[in-house]
C-alpha cells in the first residue's frame, strides 16, 4: 500500500500544484497541463512491459520497486525547482519511466501470494492506497500553502514537491526491508523456512521464468489478452474526467486555493470507500453484479456533467459519484489475477499490456476530448466518457460470460486425456512405450489447439 500511496501522491501533486499557483508561475495558460500528462503517459507506456518483465524475475522482484522509489524522491526534489515548462516535461518523462512497473507489478505480486478467496480484500486495501495518496495530497497542499507559502522564498506549490520527496524516502527504506517479491524469490528475513516453503506450494505455477518471448506467443493465442486489454482501454478513458473537479472550482472564482485543494479530496475518500465496499460485496454479489452497480452510479455522474447546465449542487454530487469509478480497476485486476493464477508470466504480460495500451490512448485521446482550453465545460469529453463507460461494461460482461464457458470446455477436454492415454497404453503394450509417449504428445497438442 505504501509504495502506491507515494506514487499517487506524486501524481496528484502536479494537479494540485497547477491549481495552486504553478500555472501562473510557469505561464501555463494553454494546453500545458495536457502536455504534462502526455510526457508522463508516453514514458509510462514505453516502460510497462520492460519493467513488468523485470518484476517477473524472481531474484530482481524484491528490490525493483524500492530501488526506483529512491529515484522518485530525487525527481520530486527536482520538480520543486522548475522554472520553465520544458523542465517539468522532462521530469514527468523520467517519473513515467520509473513508475511504469509499480501499479501492474504490485498486483502481479498480490496475485502470486494470495488465493482467489483472499485476493479481493488484499487488492481492496492496496487500491485504497491510490485514493489515500491522492486525498492526502489535497490536504497536504492546503496545509503547505497556508503555512509554508513564501517561506525561504519558495511558493507553496514548490514546497509540496519537497515534502513529497521527504515522505517517499522513509517508504523506500521500509520497502528494502519488507517488499516480498515473488514466492519463488529468495526468502526474506521475516519468513521462516517452512513459511517460505508453504507460500511456494500453496499457489502452484506452471512456469517460473517470468515473461519471455514464448509468453507472447502463448498469451496471444488465448482469449484473456483480447478481453482485458480493450476493456482497460475503455476504463482509462471512461474515468479520465474524475481528476478535473479542481479546475471547475477554480473557474467559478468562488473558492480559495485551500478549498480548491480540499473539496476534491472527497472524491478520493469515496474512491477508497468504494474499493473497500467492492471487496466486501464480492462475497455476496457476482462480479457482473458489482460491475453493473458501478456502471449505474458513474454513468449518472457523467451524464449530469455532460448536460452541465445544472445547479452547482448537482455538479458536486456528480464529481463525488465519480469516486465509485475506483471499484472498476479493483474488479478487473482481481479478475485477471484469479483467472490466471497458475501462470504469472502470462498474468504479468496481460497486466502490463493493459497498462501499455490503456495509457497509450491517454497520450492523445484527451487532447481531443478534454483539451485544457475547453475547461471546465469539456463539451466533447463528458459525452465521450459516456460511450467509453458503457463500452467498458459491455466488454467485461461478455468476457466473464465467455471465459466461464471457455474454461469449462477446456476442463472437459482435459479430462478426456487420461482415458485416451490409457487406451493408447493398452493397445501399444509394454514394448511400444516410445510410440505411446509420442501418441500422448500429439493428442495433447491437438486438444490444446482445439480449445
Amino acid at each position: 500500500m505504501f509504495p502506491d500511496l507515494s506514487k499517487f501522491l506524486g501524481q496528484q501533486n502536479v494537479t494540485n500544484a497547477f491549481a495552486s499557483g504553478m500555472r501562473e508561475d510557469l505561464q501555463a495558460f494553454g494546453n500545458e497541463r495536457n502536455y504534462y500528462e502526455v510526457a508522463y503517459n508516453t514514458a509510462y507506456v514505453l516502460g510497462q512491459i520492460p519493467m513488468m518483465t523485470l518484476q517477473t524475475k524472481a531474484k530482481i522482484a524484491p528490490y525493483l520497486i524500492p530501488t526506483v522509489q529512491i529515484a522518485w524522491a530525487v525527481v520530486a526534489f527536482c520538480q520543486s525547482t522548475v522554472t520553465k515548462n520544458w523542465h517539468l516535461y522532462l521530469l514527468r518523462v523520467i517519473t513515467g519511466l520509473l513508475e511504469a512497473g509499480l501499479f501492474g507489478g504490485t498486483h502481479l505480486i498480490l496475485g502470486s501470494w494470495f488465493k482467489n478467496e483472499e485476493l479481493f480484500k488484499r487488492a481492496g486495501v492496496w487500491f485504497m492506497g491510490n485514493s489515500v495518496g491522492s486525498m492526502f495530497s489535497g490536504y497536504l497542499q492546503a496545509a503547505i500553502y497556508r503555512s509554508l507559502n513564501g517561506v525561504g522564498g519558495r511558493a507553496g506549490w514548490r514546497w509540496l514537491f519537497l515534502v513529497q520527496g521527504c515522505i517517499t524516502l522513509p517508504i523506500t527504506i521500509l520497502g528494502f526491508g519488507f517488499w516480498p517479491g515473488l514466492p519463488t524469490s529468495p526468502k526474506r528475513w521475516y519468513l521462516k523456512e517452512e513459511d517460505h516453503a508453504l507460500a511456494f506450494r500453496r499457489i502452484p505455477t506452471v512456469e517460473k521464468e517470468g515473461i519471455t518471448w514464448k509468453t507472447f506467443k502463448y498469451s496471444l493465442k488465448r482469449p484473456m489478452w483480447w478481453i482485458c486489454v480493450p476493456c482497460y482501454v475503455m476504463l482509462v478513458q471512461a474515468h479520465y474526467w474524475t481528476g478535473y473537479m479542481a479546475l471547475w472550482l477554480r473557474a467559478t472564482e468562488k473558492y480559495s486555493f485551500e478549498l480548491i485543494n480540499i473539496l476534491p479530496t472527497f472524491i478520493d475518500l469515496l474512491r477508497a470507500l468504494s474499493s473497500w465496499l467492492g471487496t466486501t460485496l464480492a462475497g455476496c454479489l457476482s462480479l457482473r453484479g458489482l460491475w453493473t452497480s458501478q456502471l449505474l452510479l458513474v454513468l449518472f455522474a457523467i451524464i449530469t456533467l455532460a448536460v452541465w447546465n445544472v445547479p452547482d449542487g448537482m455538479k458536486f454530487l456528480a464529481f463525488y459519484l465519480g469516486g465509485f469509478s475506483g471499484m472498476s480497476s479493483l474488479i478487473l485486476y482481481s479478475w485477471v489475477s484469479s483467472t490466471l493464477k497458475e501462470n504469472y508470466g502470462e498474468r504479468g504480460l496481460i497486466i502490463s499490456s493493459m497498462m501499455t495500451f490503456g495509457f497509450c490512448t491517454q497520450i492523445w485521446v484527451p487532447l481531443f476530448t478534454f483539451p485544457q482550453k475547453q475547461a471546465p465545460r469539456f463539451p466533447n469529453g463528458y459525452p465521450a466518457a459516456v460511450v467509453f463507460e458503457f463500452s467498458m461494461w459491455s466488454i467485461l460482461m461478455f468476457g466473464t460470460y465467455y471465459m466461464e464457458r471457455w474454461r469449462a470446455q477446456r476442463s472437459d477436454v482435459e479430462r478426456l486425456i487420461p482415458s485416451h492415454e490409457q487406451a493408447e497404453g493398452r493397445i501399444g503394450g509394454s514394448d511400444s512405450e516410445g510410440q505411446v509417449a509420442e501418441g500422448k504428445s500429439v493428442f495433447k497438442t491437438t486438444v490444446v489447439r482445439a480449445i
